[in-house]
């Protein structure tokens, strides 16, 4: 399946699937809570009983002691009321009884779907291959994370599960109202079916609008999490109205596209209250008739099978059902916008989670021996981001164990490639990269990464603090922690911090210097003692005092283990065993320093461009 984007995304709102196969695919989640779920379904039936039984007790009482007494002119309290005025109260105990834990339980179950939905989406979103998140801006991710999850999540709590109270309701009120007076209870249904036409292409509507203000949400936190990140270049360019303006006309678009759904959702509002209380009229009129007739005494059934008259209970009763019958109708309206938006959600969600996991751990892996020597191998790589885009040419070497060797070359050259193939970020195109031997594409990904140690140009902390952005969850106590402080002598570094190693650390380390960072990087790497280091621009951006401590730490951490440097300042790379010189993802050039400047070729170019030959 191809990369998200708001194309196919687009593509796949005109022409969206039934609303049963989404809900086909939100039935995984509900099944693990399957006894909630049944729960919440049996309150159903007393709920709709409920409702329909209410009309007749008041129907009986009306014929009956009511009646009598108007007939026989008694003024005096109505004692035979009694029985039916505590049917109805216990009717209405039973209905708000079980409403309540109909409702609580659908409301915890679409929070259990959420959480569990949310859960799943985030865990896959980490294992998605690295091309999807050059490609997907994160604002639209933690749109989907957030507020699309939410969504979801109302399908059931109050989508689903209400939408089939509403069916049973109507169902079980259109079967005591037929079993009463057919004539009247179809006259009733009949209302209902020349809308249901309206009501699909209002659900069509809605579902294409709201698909779009759920892409307009997107792009405008995608805006927002850009601008907030680059708050520093946004006030120092002085972007501050020109940005502003730009927010506007994307929460512009957004607020139109919202405004679209408000009107789809407010005219099936309207079209069902109009068509309610018509309903109401054509029962007047039509029972109204009836009763006028039933009152002559020579009253005769004026259709089939209807043997007996019309009373004004039976018809206050009508009244009343339509009512119990229009009602769920309404509440079906009033559910309609949160069951569109979940199911255009669905729509979304489902196409991450279909996003297939590209790098997977292999069926029958191999591994590494205890030992490992830290060999690598490039054998005929071939790499491309986009098809026939070519960013590595048939590269082919080999670094021994404990050899430290630096990639070099013009940007573009294609070592940032390299760093990522490596670490298994992407696969090769073509050919295959070995380390001890072993192809890394038959290795189990957490064996690869715990041989490999990274350290790139910017270090990356969490929130938390020094010891946990250290050990990144991995079991060790503090001595150990400090143990591997000391090796690279950086324990002091640490104990200046204002609570050493639980110094609390903000989002991505913003309370700390680069330089600080970096180092905490340095310890994260040696905690996990790798055979292999990788080094991308390790000490590019800090201060001479930091990069010195940095070096020292550097020259520890080197010691016995095999080493792929890349560095832009060729300064830094002099003392290496070896220099693989690269130009437009082809191997010019390979030696040692001495070397290549007397070969005077493209590495003797670039030194000389540095002001570093003279």
């Amino acid at each position: 399946m191809s990369l998200a984007t708001s194309s196919s995304e687009a593509a796949s709102s005109r022409d969206p699937r039934s609303d049963w196969r989404l809900l086909r695919l939100l039935w995984p989640y509900a099944r693990r809570h399957l006894k909630l779920l049944l729960a919440a379904l049996a309150f159903l039936p007393p709920l709709a009983l409920a409702d329909a039984v209410q009309p007749l007790i008041l129907q009986r009482a009306l014929d009956g002691p009511i009646a009598q007494a108007f007939a026989q002119g008694d003024s005096r309290p109505l004692a035979g009321l009694w029985p039916y005025l505590g049917l109805l109260l216990l009717t209405l105990l039973v209905r708000w009884v079980f409403q309540a834990l109909e409702g609580y339980t659908s409301q915890k179950l679409g929070q259990l779907i959420t959480r569990d939905i949310r859960n799943d989406l985030f865990a896959h979103v980490l294992a998605l291959p690295a091309q999807f998140f050059d490609r997907t801006p994160v604002g639209k991710l933690i749109t989907r994370i957030t507020s699309d999850v939410e969504a979801l999540g109302d399908v059931f709590s109050t989508g689903a599960v209400g939408i089939v109270s509403d069916l049973f309701t109507l169902l079980v009120v259109a079967t005591v109202m037929l079993s009463q007076r057919w004539d009247l209870g179809l006259l009733l249904i009949l209302f209902v079916l020349p809308i249901s036409a309206l009501v699909l292409e209002l659900q069509r509507r809605f579902r294409l609008a709201d698909f779009r203000a759920r892409e307009e949400l997107s792009k405008l936190n995608a805006w927002i999490q850009e601008n907030l990140l680059g708050i520093a270049v946004v006030q120092l360019f002085c972007r501050e109205r020109l940005n502003s303006k730009m927010f506007q006309t994307i929460n512009r678009r957004h607020i139109q596209e919202v405004d679209q759904t408000i009107f789809y959702d407010a005219a099936l509002s309207a079209v069902l209250e109009w068509v309610a209380w018509l309903a109401v009229a054509a029962l007047l009129w039509v029972g109204g008739q009836q009763v006028i007739a039933a009152s002559k005494s020579n009253w005769r059934g004026s259709l089939p099978l209807l043997t007996e008259p019309l009373t004004l209970g039976s018809l206050y009763a009508f009244i009343l059902f339509s009512q119990r019958f229009f009602n769920p109708l309404r509440q079906l309206a009033e559910k309609f916008t949160a069951l569109q938006s979940g199911f255009t959600a669905v729509e979304r969600i489902d196409h991450i989670l279909s996003l297939p996991v590209a790098l997977r751990d292999p069926a029958q892996p191999r591994h590494l021996p205890p030992t490992a020597r830290g060999e690598v191998q490039f054998e005929h790589v071939w790499f491309a981001y986009n098809p026939g885009e070519w960013v590595l040419k048939d590269l082919s070497f080999t670094i021994r164990p404990g050899e430290k060797v630096a990639l070099v070359g013009p940007t573009g050259a294609g070592k940032s490639s390299i760093i990522r193939l490596l670490c298994r970020l992407y696969d090769v195109s073509h050919g295959c990269i070995r380390i001890d031997g072993v192809d890394i594409r038959d290795l189990p990904q957490a064996e690869l990464h715990r041989h490999l140690g990274v350290l790139l140009q910017e270090g990356f902390l969490f929130s938390g603090d020094i010891q946990q952005n250290i050990t990144l969850g991995e079991q060790g106590d503090l001595a150990e922690v400090e143990r591997v402080a000391r090796q690279l002598h950086l324990h002091e570094f640490i104990g200046s911090l204002p609570q050493g190693y639980a110094t609390p650390v903000r989002e991505r380390g913003s309370n700390l210097s680069s330089g600080q960072k970096q180092l905490i990087s340095f310890l994260r790497v040696m905690w996990r003692d790798p055979k292999i280091l990788v080094l991308d621009e390790a000490t590019a951006s800090l201060d001479v005092g930091t990069e010195a401590l940095l070096q020292s730490a550097l020259q520890t951490l080197l010691r016995d283990r095999t080493a792929l440097i890349v560095a832009h300042r060729l300064s830094a790379i002099r003392d290496v065993d070896r220099i693989l010189v690269l130009q437009r993802g082809e191997l010019k050039e390979e030696g040692s320093h001495a070397e290549l400047l007397a070969r005077n070729g493209l590495y003797a170019k670039l030194y000389r461009l540095q002001g570093l030959g003279s």
